[in-house]
């Protein structure tokens, strides 16, 4: 009993090492520069080398099931993740994170509980169930359209359109890897490869090869971090709670959105967005429940 509690209480922290990494990507890129391209290409760069080194420290046995897989799921993340960079240009930071993680986080809950069945009493039910309302709740509050705002309908269609795209990579991504089991610390390098080749076709007409995805290495070293807490959090707590939990970190975000990068907003938006940020707190703790 000791042991399992030790476990799921390291999934729940490696899982928020995580939320804080990635809540703080989006708004680290948008501060280093650049465009979508140079961005996913950037990110990409830095989360190879960070492989590299992981991967010589670990010495993790790669095979063949491990390779396949974890180059695939790298594909798949850096289709989610310039489309979700792409969002930006219409939503702006402190909209598309919170719309990208409920997005994400009906995707991946789906998987988790009806394919994976990792709630399998009534109350984990009902307590993931309530938790994951409050996430969604807030990420929808979050991004509420401020009245009289021009274009806004055009921009919200083109943005959920990117963002649907990016939905689609980002579970992708996360399954694959719970699918089959891949341990970790193994997935890591192949994973990194994916990325850039991923990166690297779908930004080549482009050319996206300029400072900006120089300084963005900075991103994927971030990133990177975040992703090697979601991967150790993953055979702990689950999919469906450990990415939960993970997505909590769009408050930083959000917050970084408004104000640091100085995204317009009504003084009743901003309470709103505060409000939102209170909901995905909340429905964090309560997610945490789900493992007790």
């Amino acid at each position: 009993m000791m042991r399992l509690g030790y476990e799921a209480m390291t999934g729940i922290l490696l899982a928020l090492l995580a939320a804080v990494s990635w809540g703080s990507i989006v708004f680290i890129s948008n501060k280093l520069g650049g465009d979508e391209d140079s961005q996913t290409l950037g990110t990409t760069g830095g989360a190879l080398l960070f492989a590299i080194v992981v991967f010589l420290y670990k010495r993790p046995d790669l095979s063949t099931l491990v390779w396949v897989v974890g180059f695939i799921s790298g594909l798949f993340w850096s289709l989610g993740q310039k489309n979700q960079f792409g969002a930006v240009r219409y939503l702006g930071v402190a909209k598309t994170a919170p719309m990208s993680t409920g997005l994400q986080l009906i995707g991946t809950t789906f998987f988790g509980v009806f394919i994976f069945k990792e709630w399998q009493t009534k109350m984990n039910i009902i307590v993931g169930i309530a938790a994951l309302v409050l996430i969604i709740a807030g990420a929808l509050l979050t991004s509420l359209n401020q009245e009289g705002e021009r274009g806004q309908t055009k921009n919200l269609k083109k943005g959920l359109l990117v963002l649907l795209i990016s939905t689609v990579g980002f579970v992708g991504y996360v399954v694959l890897i719970r699918w089959f089991n891949i341990d970790g610390w193994a997935a890591v390098l192949p994973q990194a490869i994916g990325m850039v080749t991923g990166a690297f076709l779908m930004t080549l007409r482009d050319k996206p090869y300029n400072k900006y995805a120089i300084r963005n290495i900075l991103t994927g070293i971030l990133w990177s971090t975040g992703n090697l807490g979601l991967l150790l959090a993953l055979p702990r707590i689950g999919v469906a709670t450990s990415f939960s939990l993970s997505q909590t970190g769009i408050v930083i975000s959000t917050i970084g959105g408004l104000f640091f990068l100085n995204e317009r907003k009504s003084k009743k938006q901003v309470w709103r967005v505060l409000l939102g940020c209170l909901f995905i707190i909340a429905g964090g703790v309560v997610m945490g429940v789900t493992k007790r």
